[in-house]
This record gives structure tokens, C-alpha cells and sequence, in this order.
């Protein structure tokens, strides 16, 4: 009988290893990532009261505007909600978890200029102040057929609606400085392609992955440049305006954009694989919504841009003045702003 003994066998033990090596590094990195992730989510720590105080929060119905208006409303603030869809609901679960009954209702259509400046004249006719405005609602993908404004449904929700807005409701904010004003913006903003001339993206114009990823990245980089633009005409206000990245959140934004592109599967897979893994809750990607609202050190700061409660340097579509200029009056003209409606440059 032939004895091999274990070096026979030395090839099959280093082929096992480095199989199980190829296995558990994957791994291992995954966890690292998931606990890197948890621990530089940005939180705020501010304590402040917010009693007299009155805060806008668009897109208020669920995910990131629901969280943000949830601890609006827990710090005394009275809140108004604003979105297209039937808010009651969240409305009666803010008041029940919050016992801050000083919680409204608005409807508010950013799809629609009417709509917009319907709910600013009303909020313009019936609160004393204004001292939070927060543009959070906004949409990854919903066509590419003109609104009956004649502007892209993506570009007019995630943009044109909020800058009309914050427009509308200038006055206001300036009587109840210190007064803030937030854009959330996202990392797409680095994403680009913006120009005047696609600014409104073009009617009808053959729609894939990668353009409505551009069109959606061009809208958010216009969230910098207004939250920029308003910073920089209100400097001498009392009114600060910022902007900021909430990060990956685990919200109905990626189905959505999925089901429209006829990506359902993928987007579902993306989201329960990806985000559920390793995207933010709703109440982690607000974080830094509140952290902006509320923090005392913020107060006097304004034309920032801010990732998990930190600064964090601004698209690069944002640092030629001349371009952001530019895209700042075309989005006049666009929204149809009035000759008073305009802000000058102070």
C-alpha cells in the first residue's frame, strides 16, 4: 500500500483557501462598507425650540418631507404640508406622534406655475411668517411631454416649481428674518450636462437610462445655483439660503423613475439588494434637512452646499458665475416672472 501522506493533498488545501478567501474578502468589504456607511451618517445635534416658529415643507406626504416636518413639528413649530397628493394622513400621524396640533395641510402642484402661485398667494393672505421654507419635493423621472406650462415635467418639479416658489414667498421670509430657505439637491448635481438651451429639456426628445440621468442630474445642479442665487441676492436680509445632498435614501423615487423607464424589475432589485443593504432610512437622509433648519451655528451661514451635516464643496457646474447668472434668467423668463417678482443682486 503507497502512503501519501498530507503534501499529497497540499494542492487541494491551497485551492480551498484561496476559494474561501475569494469568498469571505467580498464579504468582509460589504460589512466594512455597511459600517462605514452607519457611522458617517451626519446627525443633528441641535436642541433648538422651534415654538413661534412657522416652517414649509413641500413634498411633506411621505419619505424625506414626512420625516423633516415630523421633528419640525416635535420642536413646537407649526408646519405646513405641502404636496399634490392627500396629506391627511400624514397630518393625523404627526399630530398623534408630536401632540402639536399646529399642523396644516396645503395643496401645492409643482407641475403646474397656477398651482404654485396659487399656494403662495394663499400662504402670502393667511400666515404672519414665514421662517423655514424647505423645496424638498422633487421626482426622478415622469416623462418627457411638456406640462401645460410648456416646460419639462422633470426640470419644472425639481426646479422651475421650487424657484417660482421661493420667489413668491421672498417677502414673507424677509419679514420673518432670520429666516432660512433649503434646497435639497443630490450628488446627480455632479452628474451633468446642463446648458441654457437644454435648461428646458426638449419636447418629445428620445428618452434613455443615461439622458434621463443627465436631466434629472441638470435639475438638482439648479438647486444649487438657485439655493446660490437666492443666497446671493438676500445676503443683506436676514434670509440665508443653502443646499445639500441627503445621500442614497431607501425611498419610492427609484421605483418610480424605474417603472417609467421600464426598469421595474431592475429598480426593485435595486432596491431591495441595494438600498435596503446599504441606503439611508428616510429619518437618516432628513438628518441633515433639519441640521440646516434648526442649528444655531448656521444661522448667519448661506450659498453652502452640505453633505451628512458638513460642508461639502458645490457642483462644479456651480462655480462659473457667469453660466449660473445665465441659468438664473433663463429660469426667470421661463417660470414668467413679473418685473416685481425679480430679486436684484444686493
Amino acid at each position: 500500500m503507497v502512503y501519501y501522506g498530507y503534501a499529497s493533498y497540499y494542492p487541494y488545501f491551497k485551492y480551498a483557501a484561496l476559494a474561501i478567501i475569494a469568498v469571505a474578502l467580498p464579504i468582509v468589504a460589504l460589512v466594512i462598507l455597511k459600517l462605514f456607511q452607519k457611522l458617517s451618517v451626519g446627525r443633528c445635534r441641535s436642541m433648538v425650540c422651534l415654538i413661534g416658529k412657522t416652517a414649509i415643507v413641500t413634498g411633506a406626504c411621505s419619505g424625506l418631507g414626512f420625516q423633516t416636518a415630523l421633528v419640525l413639528a416635535s420642536r413646537g413649530a407649526r408646519v405646513i404640508l405641502a404636496d399634490k397628493v392627500d396629506l391627511s394622513k400624514a397630518k393625523k400621524k404627526i399630530i398623534q406622534k408630536t401632540h402639536n396640533e399646529n399642523v396644516v395641510t396645503k395643496h401645492l402642484d409643482l407641475a403646474s406655475l397656477d398651482s404654485v402661485r396659487k399656494f403662495a398667494k394663499d400662504v402670502n393672505a393667511t400666515e404672519e411668517r414665514l421662517d423655514i421654507l424647505i423645496n424638498n419635493a422633487g421626482v426622478g423621472s415622469v416623462g418627457n411631454k411638456y406640462t401645460e406650462d410648456g416646460l419639462h415635467p422633470t426640470m419644472q418639479i425639481n426646479h422651475f416649481g421650487p424657484f417660482l416658489l421661493t420667489h413668491l414667498l421672498t417677502d414673507l421670509l424677509k419679514k420673518s428674518a432670520p429666516s432660512r430657505v433649503i434646497f435639497v439637491s443630490s450628488a446627480s448635481a455632479f452628474i451633468t450636462n446642463l446648458t441654457v438651451d437644454n435648461l428646458n429639456y426638449p419636447e418629445n426628445h428620445p428618452l434613455s437610462l443615461y439622458y434621463t440621468t443627465l436631466i434629472y442630474g441638470n435639475s438638482k445642479l439648479c438647486n444649487v445655483i438657485a439655493a446660490n442665487g437666492f443666497a446671493e441676492r438676500l445676503k443683506d436680509s436676514g434670509v440665508t439660503s443653502n443646499s445639500l445632498h441627503p445621500g442614497m435614501v431607501n425611498t419610492d423615487i427609484y421605483l418610480k423613475s424605474g417603472s417609467f423607464l421600464g426598469l421595474k424589475s431592475f429598480a426593485k432589485l435595486f432596491r431591495n439588494i441595494v438600498l435596503f443593504s446599504y441606503g439611508k432610512t428616510a429619518e437618516e437622509g432628513a438628518q441633515t434637512i433639519i441640521h440646516l433648519a434648526l442649528c444655531n451655528k448656521l444661522k448667519e451661514v448661506t450659498g453652502k452646499h452640505f453633505w451628512d451635516c458638513r460642508l461639502f464643496p458645490s457642483p462644479p457646474g456651480t462655480w462659473n458665475k457667469k453660466f449660473a447668472d445665465i441659468i438664473w434668467e433663463k429660469s426667470e423668463e421661463l417660470v414668467g416672472l413679473k418685473p416685481e417678482e425679480k430679486l436684484k443682486e444686493e
